[in-house]
């Protein structure tokens, strides 16, 4: 699970990726993966805290998208990206071995080093889309 902040001038907050082993040098949104018995906004609350020291509200969270994604070697995941525009706290870089640094980011034009299926991902947020399918030949 990803969550999209979104501050009141509608920027919303990335991070640069470092020491992953994953699109390290490009941006993408906070999150991760989720927990042994914990929900998807257990997840999210949790990862945000853990990894930009913001705290939210589960009820705060939106469910904007949903993405079914298959990497190259067929690997397959489910993404649940929220939103939200409330927040405790200043986002942070809490993870400094994981992320290089925060950014706030206007999402129609995001910078051209933004892992591209995360700036898909973006794109259909704002379009309204509510579930993607990635990595299958055709799909949409």
């Amino acid at each position: 699970m990803c969550v999209l902040l979104t501050r009141g001038d509608r920027r919303v907050l990335l991070g640069r990726r470092t020491g992953t082993g994953f699109a390290d040098g490009q941006f993408g949104i906070p999150g991760g993966h989720l927990e042994e018995d914990e929900s998807a906004t257990q997840g999210a609350v949790r990862e945000m805290k853990e990894e930009v020291g913001v705290l939210i509200d589960p009820a705060d969270l939106e469910c904007a998208h949903v993405a079914h994604h298959r990497n190259g070697e067929g690997k397959t995941r489910i993404g649940f990206f929220f939103t939200t525009t409330r927040w405790q706290g200043t986002p942070t870089n809490m993870e400094p071995d994981l992320c290089s640094g925060l950014s706030w980011e206007d999402p129609a034009e995001l910078p051209e080093d933004t892992i591209p299926y995360i700036a898909t991902i973006i794109d259909r947020i704002r379009s309204g889309e509510t579930f993607s399918t990635h990595g299958w030949h055709g799909a949409h």
